[in-house]
């Protein structure tokens, strides 16, 4: 299992050796030891190999992942999984804002809290978060499921296309166009599988409310112009 400690280690090496993987190698198991809120860490990785980080990271990591299995075990700076393609994220500690940005699918799960705009428009990412989020999280959000086990603040889901946001605790308000709706078999079943993916054994589907769009904003009317 290949080691890099980023206190030696130059970070542009780590990132040449993750993007160096071929198909057919046997090295698909990676340790970083001292990351020091290095930023971009393991940015880019296209292969599925495992990278352990053992510490904080700052900004990007894991951004544009696909196919990779990164686990933080420390929390994360901003934008860390923006544009994630595919694969799996997941931050032991607490993620700064718009966590998952325009991610495109795979899983994100955050262990402690996420900060603003977590999920902003998000493009097919599923976001499973275990604390709270901070304001306009999901801003724009047009596919995926952002999973929210605590509190969630202000203008959530803001401007909404059809990701849907499940949440367990209380929400501060919500943003325009977004509405609690009906929480059917098919939502609950939905949730208990993403729950299951995130090894969440804690919560049942049935404590969570969902959000979606109303869709009112798809198209300008001039009777709904102060919510544009």
């Amino acid at each position: 299992m290949p080691t890099f400690d980023l206190a030696v280690t130059p970070l542009r090496d780590l990132n040449q050796a993750l993007h160096d993987v071929a198909s057919g190698d046997n090295d698909l198991q990676f340790d970083v030891v001292n990351p020091r809120g290095h930023h971009a860490v393991a940015a880019g990785v296209h292969a599925p190999v495992s990278i352990d980080i053992h510490g904080s990271v700052g900004y990007y990591c894991g951004g544009m992942n696909e196919e990779a299995v990164i686990t933080v075990h420390g929390s994360a700076g901003p934008g860390v999984a923006e544009n994630m393609m595919s694969g799996r994220i997941t931050i032991k500690g607490d993620a700064s804002q718009y966590a998952g940005a325009t991610g495109c699918g795979g899983l994100l799960v955050i262990e402690g809290n996420a900060s603003s705009r977590c999920g902003i428009s998000m493009k097919g990412i599923d976001i499973v978060v275990r604390g709270n989020i901070g304001h306009m999280s999901a801003f724009m959000a047009q596919a995926g499921n952002l999973v929210v086990l605590g509190d969630a603040g202000d203008a959530l889901g803001d401007s909404l296309y059809e990701a849907r946001i499940f949440v367990r605790g209380k929400v501060e308000s919500l943003g325009a166009d977004c509405i609690e709706k009906e929480m059917r078999a098919e939502h609950i079943e939905l949730l208990s599988a993403l729950l299951a993916k995130a090894g969440i054994t804690d919560a049942r589907p049935e404590e969570f409310s969902r959000y979606g769009s109303s869709r009112k904003l798809y198209n300008f009317n001039v009777d709904n112009a102060d919510a544009y």
